[in-house]
Formats: structure tokens, sequence, C-alpha cells
């Protein structure tokens, strides 16, 4: 028989954080930089834990040019050449530390990957990323990547419950991507009926990940700055962002012009767009999992970034959290209707 489970699971969107007395006089005073050790590469990371998506449109490298300048973090997606990385590394050194390199599973993925990482040893992460990260395939992929590449931080997903977080981690990975049919361009859960509400998912993921000293990355489901600051507060120690970073200058992406207004095209990476780029088109036993949208363009993300790191202090102002460490300790979420007042909706 199927079985329902009746406990009540929640999106960002029906939670609001409960403000807190602070001893804080400034925003200024925040500090929003953690320092992390992993349970399997035994590798330090230090930064600002806000990674750019491993999609083609925002893992870019002229994304992780202005991001490494605020000590965020950039998955590189999987498309760019052993040259094009080359070429990289050597104009932008003091950017390696704050990338990682993506791979699938295909066997043409891990050549490439194996490829980047020997000629540039500096990039110390890799990120594996699938759909499904549920597939005993994949767990046997991640085992066989840890032997591979002992020190390097593997992060890997998607999955959003705990006991697979654990297999994941016990498999090798460092840091596991939590998040099924929340992004912004994901069409999973419309297509297949599958997902789980995000802030839930961090939720139950972070403890299953920590009980074991691992870490989660929140990944989708972002909308806003006071998003990111719920994901924080969840228990996620990243958080990716696909959405909020597309329709930069920096973001890949087609610009487009209509009617005097500009715009940029971002799309999953299971969109038919994406396939038809990468795969020569949607084979005929799957579906489509993304949408093709086009970004008003937003000019150079060095805004966006500063207008999220300034929502995120302006959180830890409100909860009385010195830095971003205690920002989920200091938290209690209560659950609302209606986030917030909706009579002038359209922004100018």
């Amino acid at each position: 028989m199927p079985h329902i489970d009746n406990d009540v699971k929640l999106d960002f969107k029906d939670v609001l954080l409960r403000p807190k007395r602070s001893t804080l006089k400034s925003r200024s005073e925040v500090d929003l930089t953690r320092s992390f050790s992993f349970r399997n590469s035994k590798q330090m990371y230090t930064g600002v834990p806000i990674i750019a998506a491993n999609m083609d449109t925002v893992g870019t490298f002229e994304m992780a040019k202005v991001l490494c300048k605020f000590s965020l973090f950039t998955a590189v997606h999987k498309h760019y050449s052993l040259d094009q990385w080359q070429e990289f590394a050597s104009q932008n050194p003091d950017c390696l530390e704050h990338l990682a390199a993506s791979s699938g599973t295909g066997s043409s993925d891990f050549e490439q990957l194996e490829q980047i990482l020997e000629a540039i040893p500096q990039v110390n992460y890799i990120c594996l990323d699938v759909a499904n990260g549920y597939s005993e395939h994949f767990v046997e992929f991640v085992k066989d990547v840890r032997k591979r590449f002992p020190q390097h931080t593997i992060m890997a997903g998607n999955v959003v419950t705990g006991e697979m977080v654990e297999e994941l981690i016990l498999s090798g990975a460092d840091i596991i991507k939590v998040g099924i049919g929340p992004g912004s361009v994901c069409t999973t859960r419309k297509k297949t009926g599958v997902g789980y509400p995000q802030l839930s998912a961090v939720m139950e993921c972070a403890d299953a990940a920590h009980g074991l000293k691992g870490h989660i990355i929140s990944d989708g489901g972002c909308s806003c700055p006071g998003d990111v600051a719920k994901a924080f507060g969840a228990g996620a120690d990243f958080v990716m962002l696909g959405g909020m970073l597309a329709g930069h200058s920096e973001s890949g992406g087609e610009l487009i012009e209509r009617d005097g207004k500009k715009y940029k095209l971002f799309y999953g990476m299971s969109s038919e767009m994406a396939m038809k780029k990468y795969a020569g088109g949607v084979a005929e036993y799957r579906a489509s999992e993304g949408k093709t949208v086009e970004v008003p363009f937003k000019g150079d993300v060095e805004h966006t970034i500063r207008d999220i790191l300034g929502g995120i202090r302006s959180t830890c102002t409100y909860v009385g959290a010195a830095k971003l460490k205690e920002l989920s300790r200091r938290t209690t979420f209560i659950r609302v209707t209606q986030q917030v007042n909706p009579i002038f909706s359209d922004e100018r």
C-alpha cells in the first residue's frame, strides 16, 4: 500500500525568522566568513559559503572572477574544454581555491574531470551532479571518484532525505547537495511528481550530515536574500544559487533585445535547450525536466551579491548572530500564510 507521511513539510515561503534581542550595533559587525574541515578529504575551507550553481548560464569563469573577490564560491559547469580551463587558471590563479570542477557520471565527463584536475592541481573541489542522487550507480561513482582523488573535496547530489545523505557521505562525499525540484527553471515536480519542500529537506539533511561530520549545500528554491538567510538558518552549510545569479553580464546565455528592453536566456540543465546544445536533443525515452526563460538583464552581478550579503548581515543583526556560524543556533521559524504585503507587487 502507498504510505502517506502526514508530518508537515515546509518551504521557504511558509516561514519567517523570529527576531531576538541583539547586542550588535551595526550590520557591519557581522562576520559572514565560515571555516570548515571536511570529513573525507581532510581539507579546510574558508570563505563566504554561497555557491554559483554549475549551470552553463551561471557557473561561468566570468562569474567566478567576480565571486572570488567577495570570497564566494563557483561550481564551474562541465562544458568548458581543458584549454579554456588552462587559460583561465593561468590568468586567474587567485580564483582557483574558490572553484569546483563539475562532472556527471558519464565516462567522457570523468575523463575530462581527470584531465582538468591533473593539469590544474590548485583546483581542490569536485562537484558530482546528477538529477537523481538515489541511484546505486551514482553511489558507486562517488566511491570511484573518492578512490581516484583521495584528497579532493567532493560535493555530490542531489538528494532530499537523511538516509541518502548518510549513504553518500559514507561513500566518500564531503558535501551533499540537497534539493529536488525547487529550482526556478526545474520542472521535475511537474513532470514526475517527485520532490520535497526545501526548508524541511535542508533541516532533515543537515541533521543527518552533521551527525557524521559531513556538510550540506541547499541547492535551489531561493528567490530573494531572505530565502538564502532561511536556508542558513535551517542548518545549510552552503547555499547554491542559480536563478538569483542569472541575467547578469557575467552569466552565460544569449543577450536578447526586444522593445528596447534587454533579456538573457536562462535554462535548466535538463531542459530541451540544454539537451539540444550538449546531447543533440532529448532522448526518446526521457522527458525534458527543465524550462527556458528570458530573465530581464540585471547588469553587473556585483550589485546583486552586495544585496544578498547585506540582507544576510541584516538577518544576523535581527536574531543577534555576530557570525554566520551562529545563525542556525539563533533561528526560530514562525509558520506564516503570507510573507509580504502584495498590494504593490510590481516592483519598479
